[in-house]
């Protein structure tokens, strides 16, 4: 009797999702990365079922600048607010810029990158330029700049965030595409009558996933940076709500003193970033292309 559960098992080990999970599983930084930033998520998420005080309220005056404690973990901030409530609400302030960016980054990104390896010459050209100018000027000035005559916030941030975000995801689909628009199932379609439109929307975008994917989540962590830098000088998100960046801003004046007030906010800020990248970095490593089925 004829054992058919050995050509099952070597066909779904030659599955390029296989070996990229396997090579994702042998990057411990990553793996460490992705459980740290799935962590804060949740913690994000589930804010208001683990701080044990409102983030905003002013009810420990009595107690300011206190240091941490049984009571309050990350001790008081200066206003007398509980300090670990304002860090995990942080988060989710960080966070959710970081993902909303990331996703209008790749919104962008995609169909310009898509536009520019397909088609080539000079529409590449026009495109290419356009990347060069972002590509000179610092992000930090011109949000700056940006921040400054919008006075801050949520959607300023977001959208200076995307407007610099965009170059890297649109980078890596183009080089994709530029890498596939020659393989012969693009030229099937091609002599079978399809549409550039329709060539690009439904072959060459669906195989660019692993970029996508990538550009997405490296997107996050320069976000959040520069939410924190905005935030930091004064031009981000305006209080009471809490920032990671602002709240450093807030604890420099308190550092010698009361060091609490910005070691905190900057280990949180430093640990998801950090986390992000690592976590980045190892899904560009695991979906790299040429490293499939090695």
């Amino acid at each position: 009797m004829t054992d058919t559960t050995a050509p099952i098992a070597a066909t779904g080990q030659r599955n390029p999702l296989w070996f990229a999970w396997r090579r994702f599983l042998s990057n411990k930084a990553a793996v460490i990365g992705g459980v740290v930033l799935g962590i804060l998520i949740l913690m994000a998420v589930f804010a208001p079922l683990i701080t044990p005080y409102n983030p905003e309220a002013q009810s420990f005056l009595t107690e300011a600048l206190a240091f941490p404690s049984a009571a309050h973990w990350f001790g008081v901030d200066n206003l007398g607010r509980d300090f670990y409530s304002r860090i995990v609400y942080g988060a989710r302030v960080s966070l959710t810029i970081g993902f909303t960016a990331a996703l209008f980054s790749i919104l962008v990104g995609i169909p310009l990158g898509a536009l520019a390896g397909y088609f080539g010459g000079r529409t590449d050209w026009v495109i290419m330029r356009i990347i060069e100018v972002f590509s000179v000027v610092p992000p930090l000035l011109a949000a700056l700049l940006l921040g400054a005559l919008t006075r801050g916030g949520y959607g300023t941030i977001v959208f200076i965030a995307a407007l610099f975000g965009w170059v890297n995801v649109c980078l890596l689909v183009r080089a994709q595409i530029k890498a596939f628009r020659e393989k012969e199932f693009v030229r099937a379609a091609q002599a079978l009558g399809a549409s550039p439109w329709y060539i690009i929307r439904r072959h060459l975008i669906p195989n660019s996933i692993s970029p996508i994917i990538i550009g997405f989540v490296l997107a996050i962590p320069m976000a959040m940076m520069l939410e924190a830098s905005l935030s930091f000088l004064g031009v981000g998100v305006p209080p009471p709500t809490p920032t990671w960046g602002q709240m450093i801003n807030e604890g420099i004046d308190f550092m010698f003193f009361y060091w609490h007030l910005a070691v905190f906010p900057t280990a949180a800020l430093a640990i998801t970033v950090l986390a992000t990248s690592l976590f980045g970095d190892g899904l560009r490593d695991a979906l790299d292309p040429t490293l499939k089925g090695r």
